[in-house]
Formats: C-alpha cells, sequence, structure tokens
C-alpha cells in the first residue's frame, strides 16, 4: 500500500527523484528580495547584533537603562517619558491643597478651574479621619457616614441638576461636598478631648461646624453653576446632608 502510494506521487510529479529534470511545476521556493541576514553590515543588524544595536539603529538613540529586578518596584526609575504615578491615579496634591484652603477661607475668591476635576482622594481621606476620630470616642459610625454620604450627594446632585442649567456631574457634587466636611473633621477632632454631649456644648459644637460647612459649599456650588440668586435654595439641603453627620459626630 505504501509502495502504491509513492508510485502515485511519482507519477503524479512526472517521475521520481532524479527525473525532475528542467520541470518544477510551481515547486520552485519563493524568492525574497531580502539579502541574508548574516551578510548585514553596515546597512543595519544582523541577527546575531545585540538588542543595544538594534535600538540605535531603529530609534537612533541607546537603548534606555531600566532595572529588571523586584528593587525597581521600590525605586523612582522607569521607562522614559513616563508620567508619574500620581497623575496616572489621577492625584493631584495642588488641587487638594487649594480646595483645602478654599474651605478653611471661604471669604477668598474660588478658581473654578481647580474643580473642573472629579478628585476624591481628598473627600476619602477626610472621611476616613473622621471615622477614625469617632472610632477612637467610642462611636463606631463608619457604615452610618458612608450611607449619609452617599444618599446625601445622590439626593443634592438631583437638585442641583434640576435647578441649574448646566448641570453637575455626580463626582464632582461629590467632590464637593466631600471637601467641605473638614469642619465636622475637626469637630471629630474635639470630641476627642471634650465631652460633645454636654449641654452648654452642644449647640455651640453642632451649629459653628454646620454654618461653616454649609457657607462653603454652597459659595462653591453657586459659583460653579452660576446660581448667584438662588444661593438660599442651594444651601437649604445642604444644611440638611452637614446636619447630620454633626449628629454622627455629636451623639
Amino acid at each position: 500500500m505504501a509502495h502504491s502510494v509513492l508510485f502515485d506521487q511519482e507519477q503524479m510529479y512526472g517521475g521520481g527523484g532524479g527525473g525532475g529534470g528542467g520541470h518544477n511545476d510551481g515547486l520552485e521556493f519563493y524568492q525574497t528580495q531580502y539579502s541574508n541576514p548574516a551578510e548585514m553590515t553596515a546597512g543595519g543588524v544582523g541577527v546575531h547584533g545585540s538588542a543595544d544595536e538594534f535600538y540605535a539603529a531603529s530609534y537612533g538613540t541607546a537603548l534606555p537603562i531600566v532595572e529588571r529586578s523586584w528593587l525597581a518596584a521600590f525605586g523612582t526609575g522607569g521607562f522614559p517619558n513616563e508620567p508619574p504615578l500620581m497623575d496616572e491615579l489621577g492625584i493631584n496634591f495642588q488641587h487638594i491643597k487649594s480646595k483645602t484652603l478654599a474651605v478653611l477661607n471661604p471669604f477668598k475668591p474660588i478658581d473654578t478651574e481647580i474643580y473642573d476635576d472629579a478628585d476624591m482622594a481628598g473627600p476619602l481621606l477626610f472621611i476616613l479621619v473622621l471615622g477614625t476620630f469617632l472610632l477612637l470616642s467610642g462611636k463606631s459610625q463608619f457604615g452610618y457616614i458612608y450611607g449619609v454620604g452617599l444618599m446625601g450627594t445622590i439626593g443634592i446632585w438631583g437638585i442641583l441638576n434640576l435647578m441649574s442649567q448646566g448641570g453637575i456631574e455626580v463626582m464632582r457634587t461629590a467632590s464637593i461636598l466631600g471637601y467641605c466636611l473638614l469642619p465636622i473633621v475637626f469637630l471629630g477632632s474635639f470630641g476627642l478631648a471634650i465631652d460633645l454631649k454636654s449641654a452648654q456644648l452642644a449647640a455651640i459644637a453642632a451649629l459653628v461646624p454646620i454654618a461653616w460647612c454649609t457657607y462653603s459649599s454652597a459659595t462653591m456650588f453657586v459659583t460653579v453653576l452660576s446660581m448667584s440668586e438662588q444661593r438660599l435654595l442651594v444651601a437649604y439641603p445642604i444644611s440638611l446632608f452637614y446636619t447630620s453627620f454633626a449628629l454622627l459626630t455629636v451623639f
């Protein structure tokens, strides 16, 4: 059976291995226009050339030295023109500083450009610090903080979009509300040394941070959304939002 198959193949291609003659019947190999890589000299880099030579011939510069060990994860090296890690994560410390100072001094004119990005690094930090202060004072309120923050942000975001013409994104709303939570964080720090539940301090301890947070947040929203004639309408739901956090902190 094997002999017949070989015989048939020989008949098909016109004879045995030595009887091909001048006939190739389309069996010649594909001829390329490239020369032998081993014979390449100054015009290029052969297959036996190093990686540095290939990179230099291709890009006109030397191959960058990159540390390829586990120590590279703790170093400052990297690839050329690689953006910093904080930029890739969307964390801008200059914006965090500017927004924090704007909350601490709400009477200063606001630069609206710093609120173009929905920075959540500062708000998450403030929420974590507030929860830690409450935990150290004997109040485990992390669940209430996240719940009130989430539901309040969604509610205020919906109200602002109904009242304004341009509207605002939910993440920008959360960013502004989170930064303006800073006075409540100060209130939580005072609770570590002072009993805020006493009748003499309860009202003052709650009203001052609420007014501070409300004024700062309402001013930012009014400036960003150009709603100067609706300041009181904007401030009312925001005051309820921060009142909830003040009650969690005091009681």
